[in-house]
């Protein structure tokens, strides 16, 4: 039996944020596989059932992103699944909108949900990485993941999360390469767009404000102006 893990935040305030695409991701292959019903087991939701023959768990987290290995640990030992049979999909701000990759084992690059997995589960897993782009600064990183997507995103989300579906039959036989490649040759084309920030920036703290004229420029001010 595969596992296969959306990561997410529970409750509705929550559901368009960046930080929930995993969510988003395992609602989409339940839909179209017919995976259902959903119901609350041992901290998550999870929904039982079958991609091209193979068993699946869906699970997704109720205990929110920075405990989400508690859950994952739990209906491991409840199902006798192994860290090599786990999928996890998240956001990854270090890739553009709209790109994805996928590895088994690695680090957490400071994912407090993967951290926590990892730290409950142990050994590798499979890590499937949905890009949302960097805000440019790091700290915008925590509003930038805590927000809704841009209406912008809508296009290439929607055709990024059907083809993730079409294609996790890959991940379901072990083909991590074949799933990789099969995205990547329908690969929706993706605008990167800016965060919204809701109070404007007023300081800059890592560095001057730019210059907007040179130095000759206000030398030809200094002796132009008028008297």
């Amino acid at each position: 039996m595969k596992l296969i893990v959306g990561l997410g935040n529970p409750g509705q305030k929550y559901a368009q944020h960046r930080h929930n695409v995993g969510f988003m991701a395992v609602d989409q292959i339940a839909n179209d596989h017919q995976i259902a019903p959903w119901r609350e087991k041992m901290g998550g939701l999870i929904a039982v059932g079958k991609i091209s023959s193979h068993s699946i768990t869906l699970l997704k987290p109720q205990t929110y992103m920075n405990d989400s290995g508690r859950s994952v640990g739990a209906i491991m030992r409840f199902y006798k699944i192994t860290s090599e049979d786990v999928i996890v999909i998240h956001d990854e701000i270090d890739l553009a909108p709209g790109r994805l990759k996928a590895k088994s084992g690695g680090g957490t690059a400071g994912h407090n949900g993967l951290r926590s997995i990892q730290a409950h589960i142990g050994g590798p897993f499979t890590r499937v990485r949905i890009g949302v782009g960097h805000p440019g600064r790091k700290d915008l990183v925590h509003h930038h993941v805590l927000h809704d997507f841009a209406k912008g995103d809508a296009q290439w989300r929607q055709e990024l999360l059907a083809k993730i579906s079409q294609s996790i039959h890959l991940l379901a036989e072990g083909h991590l390469q074949a799933f990789t490649n099969d995205i990547g040759q329908a690969r929706p084309s993706a605008r990167p767009t800016s965060p919204k920030i809701d109070q404007p920036l007023t300081t800059f703290p890592d560095a001057s404000p730019p210059e907007t004229t040179n130095w000759l420029s206000r030398l030809a001010a200094k002796f132009n102006r008028p008297s």
